[in-house]
């Protein structure tokens, strides 16, 4: 049982993370809750499992997570990782409702508010300033994705790593080198060489 003074705190930073983008009322936002639910996940715990269907989308209140996938040779690629006040899923599997090609696990133990694709569209069919939302979320997910495959194609991987720590300088103190290092697309050794460097 979550006790009610922490709940009231995460829906504060969902309504903050909303209202980034949408003003909303307190009768809006109780609408807006109403459709989304809370689960707490240990450390290592899956949330999304490649192969699964993966109908929802997960806001991160607590904790941290990251997505990745596994290739034929059995070689571990991370897509992103998602830290307190980002959006988590396999956008892939969760808009068109396929089972997933990613794995979603967590890092640290995580809570998370998520809503499912069907609610989603009850929501934002009720409350337009909603669809407006989520249409902002997901394009700034693409300009995210667009600037990490290009980051991926044309830059150094000492112009990787600064940039990943001037974007995120917290990440850098909460993730292991191992998962830093897959990220970036380069050994452990080479990234202890730019951490050091």
């Amino acid at each position: 049982m979550v006790p009610s003074a922490y709940k009231a705190g995460m829906e504060q930073l969902l309504r903050h993370q909303i209202e980034k983008i949408v003003q909303l009322t307190d009768d809006e936002f109780h609408l807006v809750l109403s459709y989304f639910s809370f689960r707490t996940y240990k450390k290592h715990q899956y949330v999304v499992q490649a192969g699964d269907m993966a109908p929802n989308d997960h806001f991160v209140v607590k904790g941290l997570l990251k997505s990745f996938y596994i290739d034929d040779d059995g070689k571990t690629h991370i897509l992103q990782f998602a830290m307190e006040d980002w959006w988590i899923s396999d956008p892939q599997a969760f808009h068109n409702r396929t089972p997933a090609t990613l794995h979603v696990d967590c890092i640290e133990d995580t809570d998370v508010y998520y809503i499912s694709i069907d609610s989603r569209e009850q929501l934002c069919a009720e409350l337009q300033k909603m669809e407006y939302f989520f249409l902002k979320k997901t394009a700034a997910g693409y300009i995210a994705l667009q600037r990490r495959i290009l980051s991926l194609l044309s830059q150094s991987a000492d112009e990787r790593y600064h940039q990943f720590a001037q974007l995120y300088p917290t990440l850098l103190q909460r993730l292991p080198k191992a998962l830093i290092a897959s990220y970036l697309g380069v050994s452990r050794e080479t990234l202890s060489r730019l951490a050091a460097g």
